[in-house]
């Protein structure tokens, strides 16, 4: 069992839109490894950060998508940070990873630099979101399988050219 897609990005690139509109579109189940830690813990994300640290936040969601790699075949959608562990960046090779990309300004403005996102909290959550984005760049393009430019599109743009990009990819391994 293997997810029909997995869909990467940094907060404000759209994965929460994209992700349960590609399932619609393609007629399977949508999944959020974020919901899965939310219901794993009992608590909120930024529950956990607060409580618990980054490093225990990071050992939970690398466990509930190893889980949900393993479970699911609809589309999944990671939280912005699960690439960054060396687990799960393993995990995600052979899937059919998506790469939601989003520019500084684009991100900043759709994430809105909610406290509901702890890594964006902050003295200047405008620097924190450009280091988070010059660090995470290479960790999604490493794991992607392709990559949309979400800045421009609207979600069902980013929907169609996901579709396009799935379709290539079942007929490059066909």
């Amino acid at each position: 069992m293997t997810p029909r897609a997995v869909i990467i990005g940094p907060p404000g690139s759209g994965k929460s839109t994209v992700g349960p509109a590609l399932a619609a579109r393609l007629g399977v189940a949508f999944r959020d490894s974020d919901d899965d830690i939310v219901a794993s813990a009992g608590k909120p994300i930024t529950d956990i950060f607060a409580e618990e640290g980054e490093p225990a936040f990071r050992a939970l969601e690398e466990e509930m998508v190893a889980k949900a790699l393993a479970e699911h075949e609809g589309v999944l959608s990671l939280g912005g940070g699960a690439p960054i562990t060396p687990g799960t960046r393993e995990r995600l090779a052979g899937h059919t990873v998506i790469f939601l990309n989003v520019g500084m300004a684009a991100g900043v403005q759709r994430a809105g630099l909610s406290t509901a996102r702890p890594l964006l909290a902050g003295v200047n959550p405008r620097a924190t979101y450009k280091a988070l984005l010059d660090a995470r760049l290479p960790v999604y393009r490493e794991v992607a399988t392709f990559e949309i430019e979400t800045d421009r599109l609207t979600a069902d743009e980013v929907v169609e050219a996901a579709v396009i990009g799935l379709t290539e990819i079942s007929k490059e391994r066909a």
